[in-house]
């Protein structure tokens, strides 16, 4: 997006270089397809990505706001980003796969049904899970988001959805200035779990486990869903959380256990957030770990 942005291809270098290490050896690694423009419709309007398709460059940047613009190729990437969170939702609801982790740039859960924001353009998580509802035939799903910035772009397309539960532990007030607790949704489907600034991963851990996990179990959810960003991390230039490695794993671990519970252990993790190269390589390593010791 620009000299100095800090969505930048050096995370996903810094990823691999992470998942490069021993411990992940047994990995199933898979190139992620493009989605379709049907598959984005089913969480974006077609004036949306109509409008997309006009701003997208052939060379040079297009600003869409203040922080988010559009190269050459930035409108293919979004469509292998939502492909690679559909191509992971079926290989675990085929039993290919029991999980999934989706190494995806750029993220998507600022995006609304008919705006770009916060260097979202697709929102993969959504067009993911309605695919699994359109396609899969499953019934319910629950998603989760532990990103520093509250996913309001997912909140939007879910609000009057009764079929998608959405969770979010975020800082706030903060970017985007949503996510507060009494925003519920037209069914009672939005569960929202703010966090202070300075708030450190003992807090994060007991609104995930008191807030977060008793409405997922409620909910009974056929597949559940993780926008995970890591920008919660205590190293991150763009949050004012205070979280360490360690408590992506335990997070991992509960969402894990929960979803053994409720849903067979189908879990599909998209990445979000995380600015801090370093601290994004361990957290997401941490969050890999735990999802491979399933």
């Amino acid at each position: 997006m620009g000299r100095g942005h800090p969505e930048r291809p050096d995370r996903v270098r810094a990823i691999d270089r992470a998942l490069d290490d021993s411990r992940f050896e047994k990995l199933v690694r898979i190139l992620a397809p493009k989605a379709s423009r049907e598959e984005a419709l089913r969480a974006h309007s077609e004036g949306y990505l109509d409008a997309l398709e006009k701003a997208s460059p052939s060379e040079g940047l297009t600003p869409l706001d203040a922080d988010t613009a559009m190269n050459a190729s930035t409108l293919d990437a979004a469509y292998f980003a939502a492909g690679g969170a559909l191509a992971a939702v079926a290989a675990v609801l085929e039993k290919r796969a029991k999980n999934a982790f989706v190494v995806a740039r750029p993220p998507g859960h600022h995006a609304g049904v008919s705006t770009p924001m916060g260097f979202c353009f697709l929102n993969n998580v959504a067009i993911a899970a309605r695919h699994a509802i359109a396609i899969h035939g499953v019934e319910r799903v629950a998603i989760v988001d532990f990103d520093v910035h509250h996913g309001n772009g997912t909140q939007e397309i879910f609000w009057g959805d009764r079929n998608v539960l959405f969770c979010s532990t975020h800082q706030a007030p903060f970017y985007p200035g949503t996510g507060w607790r009494d925003e519920t949704g037209e069914h009672n489907t939005i569960v929202n779990a703010p966090l202070c600034a300075g708030a450190d991963g003992e807090l994060f851990l007991e609104a995930l486990r008191e807030v977060i996990l008793p409405r997922i179990k409620a909910f009974g959810p056929d597949l559940l869903l993780i926008s995970a960003g890591f920008d919660a991390h205590r190293d991150d230039p763009l949050g004012g959380l205070r979280l360490e490695e360690q408590d992506y794993f335990e997070a991992t671990q509960r969402l894990v256990e929960t979803a053994e519970t409720c849903c067979g252990g189908r879990v599909v993790s998209s990445l979000e957030g995380g600015y801090h190269l370093h601290a994004l390589a361990k957290s997401v390593a941490a969050h890999v770990a735990a999802l491979q010791g399933a």
